[in-house]
Formats: C-alpha cells, structure tokens, sequence
C-alpha cells in the first residue's frame, strides 16, 4: 500500500504531536529562517556530540541582529531548536543575544523530549560561536577575505 505525502505527513505529525510541544512541532514543520546568508556579519559550524552539525549566519547592523539564519542535517528536534533560536536572535543587539542558552530556548519551544534537550544546547552554541565570529570581525572586516577555510 502506497501512502501518499500529504498521509505520511499526518503520520508524522501525529507520532511528533505524542513527545513534543505544539511550538515544536510548528517549527520543526514549518522551520523560519532556513538558509544561509551570503555575506555575512557572523557565522559558526559546530557538530554537537550525537552527530547533529549546525551552522548559524548572522547579519548585524549597528550592533542589531537584523537577519539570523541556520541549516542543521539535525533530526526534527534540532530543526525546531534552529528555527527557534534564529527568531528569538533577531532585533536583539549582539550583546543581549548572546545570553540566549539552553534553558531559554527550551523554554521558549515548550520543551523537548529529555533525550533531545540537547538540540538546544547545540543551537545556543553555535549561536554563541556565530557571534563571536561576528566580533572578531566587526572591527577589521577585510581580515576574513583571508579567513583560513577548511
């Protein structure tokens, strides 16, 4: 029996619906800010310890975040975590955004499963990574032309 996209996206939302939060199923569903941003203020990559990576671009004007971007080839959870930490980032100066944690994401998805709390440590990580690529930067951007790429 083939089952067609729109069952099997049913599917998934009911199994995702029995061990997460509304918020997180809504943005690991429908994730904002997905994609990278070409010249950016600020990136990071980072691989968490299950294997997850993220990478975070950050664009900043006048110390204000106005565009945070992310891929994951994370599981569900990392996505939503994404998602949501590059929402909560935006039109906050640096400064403020750089006390995004765990906690506050967690909190701000509703929760996640404990095995997957993770996921936001990873995001907030990376976004604390993104940010301090942005300040080592800020001053002398002509330096990154000369950024060493691995």
């Amino acid at each position: 029996m083939r089952v067609s996209r729109e069952e099997y996206q049913q599917i998934l939302e009911s199994e995702l619906h029995k061990t997460c939060s509304e918020k997180t199923v809504d943005h690991a569903l429908k994730p904002r800010n997905m994609g990278s941003i070409e010249v950016a203020s600020g990136y990071a990559y980072i691989t968490g310890p299950c294997g997850d990576t993220m990478e975070i671009w950050l664009s900043v004007d006048n110390q204000i975040i106005e565009q945070a971007t992310f891929i994951t080839d994370g599981c569900i959870t990392t996505i939503a975590a994404g998602s949501m930490i590059t929402e909560m980032a935006k039109g906050k100066p640096v400064e403020e955004a750089m006390q995004i944690g765990q906690q506050d994401i967690l909190k701000a998805l509703d929760g996640l499963p404990e095995e997957s709390e993770h996921c936001a440590l990873l995001a907030a990580n990376t976004l604390k990574e993104a940010i301090l690529d942005y300040y080592e930067y800020s001053r002398d951007k002509w330096k990154r032309n000369y950024k060493k790429q691995w």
